[in-house]
């Protein structure tokens, strides 16, 4: 799956460099805000549902070539897990740094897809239910890798208002690092983050 996401990346970044260079680069920075539903892959397996929070921050984008630019975002992200069972909700709250290319068609509207790597780091985690009797390894033991670093992807459409852009966007996140440890004496060989957001965001353009 990683290998996958990065030849992907890699694949369309490279159709998309050799586009035509616009005249006037456009500049554009704004603020984003949306919903976020999450979960943990725990291998062995952790009977879940999607955990909902909230996410939002500043964005800059740039775009130099036709069809195709750069944006970049940090971001406050809340993550974490709930448990089928309706007995156990753990939030952890990251800051997150995405860059990604952004690909888009059209004009006043566009069509838009953002695909690039993101890096995290907790800053807090928080148990939100806890009515086991039991003492699972996911119940007693704190986060402990709070770097987190993945791929993700996301779909929006765009209006631009006289240079105020309103944008709605939905996205899609994996992580390729373990909030538990993995070593082999340890019980979870695999517990990476996996996210769905729908944002909403205000950009105006500067240039």
């Amino acid at each position: 799956m990683r290998k996958l996401f990065i030849l992907l990346f890699i694949a369309i970044t490279a159709t998309l460099s050799a586009q035509a260079r616009l005249d006037n680069p456009e500049v554009y920075v704004g603020a984003n805000f949306g919903v976020t539903e999450s979960m943990v892959m725990f291998t062995p397996s952790v009977n879940q549902g999607f955990l909902m929070g909230y996410n939002g921050g500043v964005v800059f984008r740039y775009i130099a070539e036709k069809y195709v630019g750069m944006q970049a975002e940090i971001n406050y992200s809340q993550r974490g897990w709930t448990e089928s069972s309706g007995l156990y909700t753990r939030q952890l709250n990251y800051i997150e740094l995405p860059f990604m290319t952004h690909i888009y068609m059209g004009k006043k509207s566009r069509f838009f897809i953002n695909i690039g790597p993101k890096v995290s780091y907790l800053l807090s985690e928080k148990v939100v239910l806890n009515q086991n009797t039991t003492s699972d390894t996911q119940h007693i033991t704190a986060i402990q890798n709070p770097f987190d670093y993945g791929l993700c992807g996301g779909l929006g459409l765009l209006f631009n208002i006289k240079g105020n852009i309103i944008q709605l966007e939905t996205r899609t996140c994996y992580g390729f690092s373990d909030v538990f440890s993995n070593k082999k004496t340890d019980y979870f060989s695999k517990s990476n983050n996996f996210n769905l957001a729908v944002n909403l965001a205000w950009l105006l353009q500067i240039k």
